[in-house]
């Protein structure tokens, strides 16, 4: 595509339009102690516990200091009086955070083990003793203390929380390190914190009687249980989007610019992270006000209807497919790199599946390429010496006489199954198609760049020759990974395609080129879609089970897996020309 002059129609902001909510809506410090009070008088007591549980990354003071003012409180508790203190907590998670800058252990502890039981006691006992008014008891942890009488859940996307860690806004939880190492403190979250947070939300999703949106400082929204289950029951009703989130990079380019509209003085956009439900934002709309909730919350509380049963048996409530875009058009290459195999990562580091893969190219620039499996006859001895010369500084690291460099075009598709050795070159806009534990990448060579931070972005030699697959040679890459595109199905003004993935990967990947209406079916499972041609299309259901669904070139979407049928046709301006859209599931 030649993006100058290109006049972008991708929506940063998709939302989920709710009807009939609007009274249960509550913004503005001010307007939800309000609300509170009247859940109080409405509930007859003498005494009444507010309980507000904060996932870490809650401003709690924030939310106390708005609530302090209206309540009046008799008892205040603060949960953090009550937990163990950053020290111990840390010597107790230290297996789980290990040495490294990067790479944690996932933790299966729950939040109640972080509280010091005798201390907790004697918070209930004060409770307990006072007889009239309000007791408050904020913070993480809170519920562990009580669940209240009224029970305030105060959550927050986690892509908010690692904009606050860079603008060091917040420390870990019961941590100072606000100045600690980036990547230490989202290891810390990712490995431990989110993890115990988020079982305790799944446990009190029964009980809470508001959800307390705080994504954005001093401009708080509260929305009613019951609302805000309409909210997720519409979102898994029919195809939606998550809100896409935009990042720099050493390497990235220019095409996100022009066909995304973002901020043409920025250096660079390098990622599109538009459906990565674990750190994505959902934002559902009732009436002319917007609240924002961590995307995962869907899965966690409509699996089944979400996924789809087969899904939900084999991974629980996580999200299995991972996509975004890494734009390096006018930028650079990606650090080589391979993913752990699936033994490795269960051993190592506690996931269930590993970071399986591919590469399809939006776009790409003439003389794109991409670095894809091992030389044939490569001396492997020798590569993971260079490799280690070229961390201490002492060589460039002679990455062609090593690894298989192929040229790239728009809609080729590259697969990568976890093992292989890959990047991707300068001057390519790749769909990047994978398995959800994208952090798990070992970095072998970075091209001699410091991070935006101006330290060396960390590299996993030592993980990477134990998984690196050595047979994965040219001849190999050629016959398996390359455009393996089969001819599916075919009908009026349509064709399907099978494009992958290799069969070590679980997800099926298909292509469909399309001038007319084409039906398709989520087949029980859910469906992941990126319009990877033309402007824009409509999704429709044959049985008027959710309204018209508009989508835009390059928006991936998610069609739940109780949808069954749909259909796609070009819509609007795409409306008489042939569009193709990538359609990803889970086999």
């Amino acid at each position: 595509m030649e993006v100058k002059m290109y006049k972008s129609n991708y929506d940063k902001r998709p939302v989920v339009q709710v009807k009939g909510y609007e009274d249960e809506i509550f913004t503005g410090y001010e307007e939800i102690s309000q609300e509170i009070l009247r859940k109080i008088s409405t509930d007859g007591k003498s005494k009444t516990v507010v309980t507000i549980e904060c996932y870490p990354g809650v401003n709690k003071e924030e939310v106390l200091t708005a609530f302090i003012k209206k309540l009046n409180p008799e008892l205040l508790i603060d949960a953090d009086d009550y937990s163990f203190d950053g020290n111990t907590i840390t010597n107790m998670i230290q297996r789980e955070l290990t040495d490294d800058r990067v790479f944690g252990v996932l933790s299966c502890r729950t939040m109640d083990e972080f509280f010091d039981e005798t201390l907790v006691d004697k918070a209930r006992q004060k409770i307990e003793r006072i007889k009239t008014g309000v007791v408050l008891v904020y913070g993480t942890g809170a519920s562990i203390i009580d669940t209240g009488d009224i029970l305030v859940y105060a959550d927050l996307a986690r892509w908010e929380i690692q904009l606050r860690y860079r603008r060091k806004e917040i420390a870990n939880w019961k941590m100072d390190n606000y100045d600690e190492d980036l990547l230490k403190k989202y290891k810390r979250g990712f490995f431990v914190e989110w993890r115990v947070a988020d079982r305790l939300k799944k446990k009190l999703y029964k009980d809470v009687d508001y959800i307390l949106d705080t994504n954005k400082s001093n401009s708080p929204k509260m929305i009613t249980k019951k609302a805000f289950t309409a909210g997720l029951e519409e979102t898994v009703n029919g195809p939606f989007r998550v809100v896409p989130y935009f990042d720099k990079g050493v390497w990235g380019g220019q095409w996100m610019k022009e066909v995304c509209d973002l901020d043409k003085s920025s250096e660079n956009f390098a990622w599109c992270f538009d459906c990565v439900p674990e750190e994505n934002s959902l934002y559902l709309k009732y009436g002319d006000t917007i609240v924002e909730t961590p995307s995962i919350n869907v899965v966690f509380f409509y699996p089944h209807q979400l996924l789809g049963e087969k899904v939900h048996s084999r991974f629980g409530t996580e999200f299995p497919i991972r996509v975004d875009m890494l734009d390096t058009m006018g930028g650079q290459n990606l650090s080589l790199q391979v993913h752990p195999l699936t033994e490795y990562i269960q051993e190592k580091f506690g996931m269930h599946y590993t970071q399986d893969e591919s590469y399809y190219m939006l776009d790409a620039k003439e003389n794109a390429n991409v670095y894809l499996g091992v030389q044939k006859n490569v001396d492997k001895e020798a590569l993971i010496n260079d490799l280690k010369e070229a961390e201490k500084g002492n060589i460039t690291f002679p990455d062609e006489k090593y690894v298989n460099k192929f040229g790239a075009k728009k809609h080729d598709h590259f697969l990568i199954p976890a093992g292989t050795i890959h990047c991707s070159g300068n001057d390519c806009m790749v769909l990047e198609i994978s398995a959800t534990p994208y952090i798990f990448t070992f970095k072998l060579w970075d091209w001699e760049r410091l991070g935006l931070d101006g330290k060396p972005r960390p590299v996993h030699i030592n993980h990477g020759e134990q998984v690196i697959q050595w047979d994965r040679d040219t001849d190999w890459v050629k016959n398996n990974l390359i455009n393996r595109v089969e001819p599916v199905d075919e009908g009026n003004g349509w064709r399907q395609e099978r494009t992958g993935l290799h069969e070590r990967e679980f997800i099926e990947t298909r292509r469909y080129w399309f001038s007319e209406k084409v039906s398709l079916n989520t087949e029980g499972g859910v469906n992941v879609l990126n319009l990877v041609e033309g402007r824009e299309a409509i999704v429709e259901s044959p049985e008027n089970r959710f309204q018209p669904f508009v989508v835009h070139y390059a928006e991936t979407f998610i069609v739940p897996a109780s949808v069954g049928a749909y259909t796609i046709k070009p819509y609007g301006e795409s409306e008489g020309k042939e569009l193709g859209i990538m359609k990803i599931y889970v086999r």
